[in-house]
C-alpha cells in the first residue's frame, strides 16, 4: 500500500494506544495526496476494468466520499461473508450505493446541522438498475480492537458513534475493520441491470465487464476527490 509522503498539510495529531501498538493519527489537509496533485487526471487500468469488482455502501456515505466529507471505510461484515468474516479482498473497487430507509438515521448530520437524505431510499431488489459512478483505491487496510482508537476516527467518516459500536460489538471479536480510500469520480455512471447475483448481505459483487459499454471510456482521464476531511495516517 502507498503511504502518505509529501504535500502542503495542516496537522492536528492524536495519539492513542491499541494493546502494544502506538498509533499516530494525523488530521491533514492536503494540496498534494500521496504524492499525486489532486487536480491531474488520471485512468483506470484496463487489465483491472476487464475484471471489475464493486463493493457495497450505503448511498449516503457514497455521497460523502464523493464530497470529500469521509476519507476512511469502516465494515464488520455481513452474515453471507463466511466463516472467515469480513475481508479486504480488493484494493481497488466500484462502490455499490445501497439505498435502504434507515441510514440517514445512523449518520451525523451536515454541519449546518440538518439531516443527510437520499433520494429514492427503499429495497435494494426493487431498483430496475444500479449506477456505478464512484472508483476507489484503498490506501491501507486492517482491523481495529481498541474502542478509543475507533472514535478518534470520527473526523474522518459520517456514521454515528451508536452505530460503529453495534458494528464494533458484533459477531465473537469486538473489533472492525477499515480502509483509508481516495476516490474518483467516473465521466460518467455505469449503469447496469440490476439481477439476483447482486443481492444479499455481502460485500464483494463481481460485475460483467462487457456490459453496457464496459468501463474503458468511462475510466479516462478522471479525477481525485479532495480529501476535505483530511486522511487517517494509519
Amino acid at each position: 500500500m502507498t503511504h502518505l509522503s509529501r504535500g502542503e498539510i495542516v496537522p492536528q495529531m492524536f495519539m492513542f494506544a491499541s494493546g502494544n501498538l502506538i498509533l499516530n493519527l494525523q488530521k491533514v489537509v492536503a494540496r498534494t495526496f500521496l504524492g499525486e496533485n489532486m487536480s491531474e487526471t488520471f485512468s483506470i487500468d484496463q487489465d483491472w476494468a476487464q475484471a471489475p469488482v464493486a463493493f457495497k455502501e450505503w448511498q449516503v456515505v457514497c455521497d460523502a466520499l464523493l464530497k470529500g466529507e469521509q476519507s476512511i471505510i469502516l465494515r464488520k461484515g455481513g452474515i453471507a461473508e463466511g466463516r472467515a468474516g469480513f475481508e479486504w479482498k480488493q484494493d481497488r473497487f466500484l462502490l455499490f450505493p445501497t439505498l435502504f430507509h434507515e441510514q440517514s438515521k445512523l449518520v451525523r448530520p451536515h454541519a449546518d446541522g440538518s439531516e443527510r437524505t437520499i433520494e429514492h431510499a427503499g429495497a435494494d431488489a426493487d431498483r430496475p438498475a444500479i449506477d456505478f459512478g464512484l472508483y476507489v483505491e484503498a490506501v491501507s487496510t486492517g482491523k481495529l480492537s481498541d474502542w478509543s482508537a475507533i472514535c478518534e476516527l470520527e473526523p474522518f467518516h459520517i456514521w454515528n458513534r451508536e452505530t460503529i459500536r453495534e458494528r464494533f460489538d458484533w459477531g465473537d471479536e469486538p473489533a472492525i475493520s477499515y480502509a483509508v480510500v481516495r476516490v474518483a469520480a467516473l465521466k460518467e455512471p455505469w449503469v447496469l441491470e440490476n439481477r439476483r447475483s447482486f443481492g444479499g448481505c455481502r460485500s464483494w459483487i463481481n460485475l460483467p465487464a462487457d456490459e453496457a459499454g464496459g468501463l474503458s471510456d468511462r475510466a479516462e482521464s478522471i479525477e481525485w476527490v479532495d480529501p476535505v476531511c483530511g486522511l487517517p495516517n494509519l
